[in-house]
């Protein structure tokens, strides 16, 4: 059913909070699935300020308690093939997607999305940054991912079912 190998990469500002939970959510997600051992999944961010390091400890520590890996997961800026080389840019928030949009080709500014246009019950479009925030912003944040990364796993493995809610258009 599924031939061809589907890539995405997850988006936020520093690549130490939210887009690294969310690849290990993914990740997860993706192992216990009919698409297991048949996608990529990466993370990166905006700003290179934080690259070669680790996740943020608390988002870590929490992604452990729920069964997530995100020790081996290192910070990165995105680049310009990695509009090419992935199938969904998945943005954390308004402000990451702006700055993709920016820095895109225009023949790839479609694979661009928020993460919660996958999730009908988050109530909002936007995973908060945490970094600044307590506990209890990473798990919210957590919550968040959670919920979008489901949503967006049934989107692809059932693309004519689970629809982004965003006004986005995906092709293919």
């Amino acid at each position: 059913m599924f031939t061809k190998k589907t890539s995405v990469l997850f988006i936020c500002m520093g690549n130490i909070c939210r887009s690294p939970t969310a690849e290990a959510v993914f990740r997860k997600l993706v192992a216990e699935s009919p698409l297991a051992g048949r996608m990529e999944i990466d993370s990166a961010g905006t700003i290179g300020a934080h690259a070669g390091a680790r996740p943020d400890p608390r988002a870590v520590e929490l992604g452990a308690s729920r069964g997530y890996e995100l020790e081996k997961i290192r910070a990165r800026q995105i680049v310009l093939t990695d509009f090419d080389r992935f199938d969904y840019v998945i943005a954390m928030d308004e402000q990451n997607v702006r700055h993709l949009k920016s820095v895109c080709p225009p023949d790839s500014d479609h694979k661009i999305e928020l993460l919660l246009a996958y999730s009908p019950d988050a109530g909002t479009l936007e995973v908060p940054d945490p970094y600044y925030g307590s506990a209890g912003d990473f798990e919210h944040a957590l919550l968040l991912i959670e919920r979008g990364c489901r949503g967006l796993l049934r989107h692809i493995i059932h693309p004519h079912v689970a629809k982004p809610k965003s006004p986005r258009k995906r092709n293919g």
